[in-house]
């Protein structure tokens, strides 16, 4: 479900997000939702703690590997089998 958000800017401020949003040739609410996006994105999500943890417990593992190339060959017969030639 879609929840409206009110947020009160000063006038010199709308008339910044409306000249940027002009400029991508987009509407000041679809520019705003892109660049709470965006800031959304740029924020860490969850515990670092238990981040560094699983990282630290994967980098406990020695899994098979392959050369990149010889793994993007494999990858492309795959698809021309799925695929047809």
């Amino acid at each position: 479900m879609a929840k409206r958000l009110q947020v009160i800017l000063q006038d010199g401020e709308y008339r910044d997000v409306q000249r940027a949003a002009l400029a991508r040739n987009i509407t000041v609410a679809a520019w705003v939702r892109e660049a709470l996006g965006a800031a959304r994105r740029r924020e860490p999500l969850g515990d670092a703690a238990r981040k560094f943890e699983v990282v630290r417990d994967a980098a406990r593992h020695a899994f098979p590997t392959s050369d990149i190339d010889e793994m993007n060959a494999d990858i492309a017969l795959g698809y021309r089998t799925v695929d047809g030639p």
